[in-house]
């Protein structure tokens, strides 16, 4: 009897751990994708019309789809800098941005400032939506969520069908196509700067990105673009990461 009892303690423990694992590495990760999914549904409005222009962007249907209120957002979490979407990839979140000093306080938490395995998309803290450059950090979620998609630009196939990606800020709606997709880390190819002394120097920090790309897609960069830069992790080599590379349009 003293055996079954504690056969039966064992397994009740079993259980548990195998529950908690799974909270852990299953559902925690999802988690966020949800309650970015509540959160967008929670901010939006109606657009019958479609006339507003912030969605009238080649993959969407004008008719009846509805439109992020960003400005409200905004008002109610301060921090959300603007919302990053991807058409055909689970990329459809809010972008984040703390200060200076706790540069990375999204990395684990999420809009509310709650602790999160997957964390929040997040500005780099010296960023600036006016500036030449934006680059924005999220997970490699294993399960495909964040960034966990980013990997998969390396290969020309994935590219040409997610090449478009949709940029919402106070300013309006931005749109960007992929340039560049690239395996490197910031001693080989310094993809985290932020500022310029003249267009020459921008140039020869375009090019740099260029010339680490496992894939290009040939879309030229000029003085005048402006750039998105995703940022995720790789796990190849220390520091390594997966960097995505998209012009304004």
């Amino acid at each position: 009897m003293i055996r079954s009892f504690a056969r039966g303690v064992l397994i009740g423990t079993a259980c548990i751990c195998l529950l908690a694992l799974g909270w852990l590495f299953l559902f925690r990760p999802s988690l966020a994708q949800y309650e970015a999914s509540e959160l967008k549904e929670a901010f939006t409005e109606s657009d019958p019309g479609g006339n507003s222009g912030v969605l009238s962007l080649p993959w969407f249907n004008a008719e009846n789809e509805k439109q992020l209120d960003l400005a409200s957002l905004q008002a109610q979490y301060p921090d959300v800098q603007a919302w990053l979407s991807i058409p055909g990839t689970r990329v459809d979140y809010p972008v984040l941005q703390s200060s200076m000093g706790n540069p990375e306080y999204y990395l684990r938490r999420n809009y509310k400032g709650e602790w999160r395995t997957a964390g929040s998309l997040f500005l780099q803290s010296d960023c600036r939506l006016s500036g030449k450059t934006l680059i924005v950090y999220a997970h490699n979620m294993n399960d495909g969520s964040m960034f966990g998609c980013l990997p998969r630009y390396l290969g020309s196939g994935y590219c040409s069908k997610h090449s478009q990606i949709q940029l919402q800020t106070p300013d309006g709606t931005w749109q960007y196509t992929v340039v560049a997709a690239l395996e490197t880390d910031v001693s080989q190819v310094p993809f985290n700067r932020t500022l310029f002394s003249d267009d020459a120097d921008f140039l020869a920090f375009a090019q740099s990105l260029l010339d680490g790309a496992a894939m290009k897609t040939g879309v030229p960069i000029t003085a005048d673009s402006h750039l998105l830069v995703m940022v995720t992790c790789s796990y190849s080599w220390p520091d390594a990461r997966y960097v995505i590379v998209a012009v304004k349009s």
